[in-house]
């Protein structure tokens, strides 16, 4: 095969007009010819750090909409479908892969369960981690998201990082706002990147210390507009990453819009390219081709410089992807899950009042941090309730692999008016979170997850939607195009019937991650993150 265009030579900072000469998967010659074609040839795109599991669809579905985006590799962390199936979900994602043309470069999940202070539905130990890192499918020891076991010299994360040291293999890092002394000593023990940083500050403390910073824009976390001015002096130690990101954003772009909105903001291309391109391919040690001579021919054919939008996207010589259709096929595979929970009654999700105020979580638009409130009650009968004049909303997290009693807390910034919407993806361990009006519309919404074994849904008060998340409770079984059009149905819902959040669900998600400050709430009840310790409702 013979591909011709102007060459975008990243590591020598040149563009030209040639040809590249591509045999058994491999670039077997590079020349500089002058010729009519007027598109781009550069190396593929590389998400630095993602979790399949977000975008609700299995690796071989996710490739299909990602090649056509120019994406050829990811750096995937499988702690979603580990906290939920343990070594065996982590080995279905790289199984599921391995059927399609695309480079899934896979992780070992650092933090299974992430606390201590949650239920999941397997633990992933040091002895595993070393049989993991000896795979020459995982790549890295995935984000390492107890950063206070590091900080305190905790024996068993010890352990895991030291394995990862063993095999040669980089450490992840996920260290929201952890400054000062702190994050010296972190990156001390080994860890080499972070996508958490959410401030121009902080971020820079970090390069400075020798840290690569991951610029994330996802679905729910959007960093880009706080970090992207790093790039210009920092392009080598940078990376671009989605970390989450749902199945309809995943049908429109990928890390080819980030590029495009990095040059838009005046950064010189071959710097943007640079962190989208090849830093991921240099840290982490991927079998993902630059373009040069003698490289597996992974490449992507762009219109021009400016918009990104890809024509053609080649992984191994192969055309995977062309003006707008995927060229990857569909797959059979096996269904697994774990969900072992019974329906609950609206009486569970009461909680008596016995104090004036209580403690309110704060959701903030586009980030996974949020703030603790402390807010006055709203009294019925004795008991707690939704205050939706004020927007402060009770929320749940139910124990999916058990049956316990809910946990409930209160939030604020979801918007509801009526009904309320409910998800089993919750991070990290994906019990089911709900919020809303009242208790029988959460108790209606929660249920119906666990009628499906899994899903995310809606409740209003004329009509109720739930999309089956069948695969591990927290991934379809469909395509990529239906799972996004069924999503975006149901988002429309989320927002007709009063959310004002960007992406309410994946908002959702992670209102019970318990290792990003500062107030979330976990199967076990509400949860300080900035202390790491429970905490009372009411105050």
């Amino acid at each position: 095969m013979i591909k011709q265009g102007n060459i975008v030579d990243i590591l020598n900072k040149r563009i030209y007009k040639g040809e590249i000469h591509v045999e058994n998967g491999k670039i077997v010659n590079i020349l500089e010819k002058e010729h009519n074609i007027e598109n781009y040839i550069i190396p593929g795109f590389v998400d630095a750090h993602i979790h399949i599991e977000s975008s609700m669809l299995v690796p071989s579905e996710f490739a299909r909409l990602a090649v056509l985006h120019g994406t050829v590799a990811t750096v995937s962390d499988p702690h979603e479908i580990a906290n939920v199936l343990g070594k065996a979900g982590v080995e279905f994602m790289i199984e599921n892969g391995k059927k399609v043309p695309f480079k899934f470069n896979f992780g070992a999940p650092s933090c299974v369960p992430a606390t201590s202070f949650e239920s999941a539905g397997a633990i992933i130990d040091s002895d595993d981690i070393k049989e993991l890192l000896a795979k020459p499918e995982i790549k890295y020891l995935a984000e390492m998201m107890n950063y206070p076991g590091v900080l305190f010299d905790d024996a068993e994360v010890m352990k895991k990082i030291a394995w990862a040291k063993h095999f040669n293999k980089p450490v992840d890092g996920h260290a929201p706002g952890l400054r000062g002394d702190d994050i010296s000593t972190y990156i001390a023990a080994g860890i080499s990147t972070d996508h958490e940083c959410f401030t121009y500050d902080e971020a820079l403390e970090k390069l400075q210390k020798g840290m690569k910073v991951i610029i994330r824009e996802g679905s729910a976390a959007k960093n880009f507009e706080a970090l992207i001015p790093l790039l210009d002096e920092h392009y080598n130690e940078m990376m671009f990453c989605s970390d989450d990101k749902h199945p309809d954003d995943l049908v429109v772009g990928h890390i080819n819009d980030l590029c495009a909105r990095a040059v838009a903001k005046g950064n010189d291309v071959f710097k943007v390219l640079q962190s989208a391109c090849i830093n991921p391919v240099k840290h982490y040690n991927l079998a993902v081709g630059q373009l040069q001579l003698n490289d597996v021919a992974d490449f992507v054919v762009l219109e021009d410089l400016k918009n990104f939008n890809v024509l053609e996207t080649y992984i191994n010589g192969i055309c995977v992807a062309s003006h707008g259709n995927s060229h990857i096929e569909s797959v059979p595979f096996e269904i697994l899950n774990n969900f072992n929970t019974s329906k609950k009654e609206v009486a569970d999700f009461q909680v008596q009042a016995t104090k004036n105020q209580i403690r309110v979580i704060e959701a903030l638009d586009g980030e996974l941090v949020t703030n603790e409130l402390i807010l006055d009650n709203l009294i019925q009968d004795g008991n707690l309730v939704s205050n939706t004049k004020e927007d402060i909303l009770k929320m749940t997290v139910v124990n999916r692999y058990n049956n316990d009693s809910p946990a409930m807390a209160f939030i604020k910034n979801f918007g509801l008016k009526e009904g309320a919407i409910a998800s089993s993806v919750g991070h990290d361990s994906h019990n089911i979170i709900a919020v809303g009006v009242s208790d029988e519309a959460i108790c209606k919404a929660v249920n119906l997850l666990i009628e499906n074994k899994g899903g995310i849904c809606a409740v209003s008060n004329a009509s109720q939607k739930v999309v089956s998340l069948p695969v591990a409770g927290i991934m379809s079984a469909k395509t990529g195009w239906e799972i996004g059009k069924d999503y975006a149905e149901l988002d429309k819902l989320a927002k007709a019937m009063g959310s004002t959040l960007c992406a309410p669900y994946m908002t959702l998600s992670f209102m019970a991650l318990l290792v990003i400050p500062s107030l979330k709430l976990s199967d076990k009840g509400l949860f300080n993150g900035t202390t790491f310790e429970f905490t009372s409702l009411e105050v």
